[in-house]
């Protein structure tokens, strides 16, 4: 090897060398400036923060006929809080059980439910008796065309608000 080569190969392995050192402390330049700007700006968007706490809210929550399902409680968002959800007040009377669980399927005729106000739906149903209706959404039932869970899933609810609930959806069939 002669000592053009010697040299040449020393200045080159210097220069990637130096050209490597600057990729390396431009790499850590930029994320220690990442680091600090990006943690900044992460906490203070509000729609970043929200769309965390969806990804990280748990996939489904559905009622399952004869579990216990009192741990289900009806959420809402608030408007002006950060992904924040806050449970409704309980209900305290039919109509009110009516608008916060009932509708949920009664309202679009879901899982076979009969709609609110269907009264060629509700006759059958009605023909069988209250005491009948009263069991079946107390107590849940699987009938030909769906499933109705005990109290619509929401087992925290008493007996009698139930019973409010299917008069009130009575009344709305006739």
């Amino acid at each position: 090897m002669s000592k053009q080569d010697t040299h040449f190969f020393n200045v080159f392995s210097m220069v990637i060398g130096l050209l490597v050192t600057v990729t390396i402390l431009l790499f850590v330049f930029a994320r220690i400036v990442a680091s600090r700007t990006q943690e900044a700006n992460v906490l203070t968007e509000a729609g970043y923060t929200r769309s965390v706490a969806a990804r990280l809210e748990e996939p489904a929550r559905e009622a399952v006929a004869g579990q216990d399902n009192s741990a289900l409680a009806i959420k809402v968002e608030t408007p002006g809080a950060a992904g924040s959800a806050v449970a409704v007040a309980a209900p305290k009377n039919g109509t009110e059980v009516f608008e916060q669980v009932c509708s949920v399927c009664h309202g679009q005729g879901i899982a076979g439910a009969p709609k609110a106000g269907d009264k060629a739906a509700w006759a059958p149903r009605i023909a069988e008796g209250k005491a009948t209706l009263y069991q079946h959404a107390i107590q849940g039932f699987q009938g030909k065309s769906g499933v109705m869970p005990p109290k619509g899933g929401h087992t925290d609810l008493s007996d009698d608000l139930v019973k409010q609930a299917v008069d009130h959806m009575v009344q709305m069939a006739q």
